[in-house]
């Protein structure tokens, strides 16, 4: 099958998003699919450009209409999709339902392929609340407009359980891992008798909660229980409102050695920080979103590293895993005492046991089930 991998952004080294769609890509090719990368970014000259496969098909330029341009005219997939004959579009949504995205996948319907429009967080709306005037417009657009995108595709692929959205079949399926870009931890440090090492990895926004386990952890120092304080290391970038929350209840709980910003890490580096660390944290704040039910990635790179884990949200592959610690999904501090009990109980877990209990989130076989529904909407006409 040719397919067509539609994303209306830019991919980069250190994003996870990207590495996600470059996972995606490689597991429709190991399937003995053709794939085509469609993206959208700068080039060296300033100019804004959409490629397929680094070549370009379409230069916007660099002056004012550019970032207009990029956003209405599609002429140049349309042509690619027909003259390739490209039998599935797969569109990562950028939330930008509107009179031109509506018309390209019609477009694109009439070529003959077939669309699948991957949705990945479901509800959004509330990802906007503290965004800037022009994304809330632009979401006001989306909200217009799609569900009348939604009846242009023929499939939107979500990692909830929501069996349609926006009036459309839905495919469920897992955020899932390419195992062979994820190293397993190499050491399982002892938790008794040191200070117990908490990682987070994320481009931190609100809805990872990290503020619960800062308070959390500083209302425990206060109890003064014990005299080996835990402490938190933060890998990634963060939201300035958010940091500025931190440091507050940093100078609160004074946590100033307790609390490690390292930034973003990468290779090596990264490598070494899950390999000191006893636990790593999810998300712990989903609920500010509307979200309760979710398969995030992180998740999943967390179990693929070997290492135990906390979140707050609902996530079916991981619920009943007994290497992980579900905390409420609400705004109360985390309990340290648990939390720390809790700890104790799962060192016994080896990083293996804890890799090979997801073998069936690969990307591979998430992609598998996209292109079995769609072959069966080929076998129904």
């Amino acid at each position: 099958m040719k397919i067509l991998l539609l994303i209306f952004h830019g991919l980069s080294d250190s994003s996870g998003v990207s590495k996600k769609i470059l996972a995606q890509s490689d597991a429709f090719k190991q399937e003995g699919h053709q794939v085509f990368l469609c993206t959208y970014q700068k080039d060296e000259r300033g100019h804004r450009v959409r490629t397929i496969n680094g070549n370009t098909i379409q230069d916007f330029g660099s002056g004012p209409m550019a970032p207009i341009l990029k956003r209405i005219s599609y002429g140049a997939i349309k042509k690619f999709v027909k003259e390739k004959g490209i039998e599935m579009v797969y569109i990562r949504s950028f939330h930008n339902a509107n009179p031109w995205t509506i018309a390209l996948c019609h477009s694109l319907h009439k070529s003959g392929a077939r669309i699948v429009l991957e949705i990945p967080t479901y509800p959004y709306d509330h990802e906007y609340k503290q965004a800037p005037l022009w994304w809330k417009t632009e979401l006001s657009v989306d909200k217009l407009f799609r569900r009348m995108l939604a009846r242009k595709v023929d499939r939107i692929a979500t990692f909830s359980e929501h069996d349609s959205i926006f009036g459309c079949k839905t495919i469920c399926i897992s955020n899932a891992v390419d195992f062979d870009k994820i190293p397993i931890r190499s050491t399982l440090p002892p938790a008794s008798g040191q200070a117990t090492n908490l990682l987070c990895v994320a481009e931190v926004h609100t809805w990872h909660g990290i503020d619960r386990i800062i308070a959390g952890l500083g209302i425990w120092k206060q109890q003064e229980k014990e005299k080996t304080i835990p402490t938190l290391h933060i890998v990634g970038r963060i939201d300035e409102p958010e940091e500025k929350l931190f440091k507050s209840l940093i100078k609160r709980y004074k946590l100033e050695k307790h609390i490690i910003f390292h930034g973003p890490l990468y290779g090596e580096d990264l490598d070494d920080m899950f390999n000191s660390a006893h636990i790593a944290i999810g998300s712990l704040g989903r609920h500010r979103s509307g979200i309760y039910n979710i398969k995030t990635l992180k998740n999943r790179e967390y179990a693929a590293r070997g290492i135990p884990f906390i979140y707050s949200e609902s996530d079916s592959d991981f619920d009943n895993m007994p290497y992980i610690l579900k905390v409420p999904s609400d705004e109360t501090p985390i309990d340290f005492d648990k939390l720390l009990a809790w700890s104790e109980n799962v060192k016994t877990f080896s990083p293996m046991d804890i890799r090979k209990s997801i073998n069936h989130l690969s990307w591979r076989k998430q992609m598998q089930i996209v292109i079995e529904e769609i072959t069966n909407i080929e076998k129904e006409k």
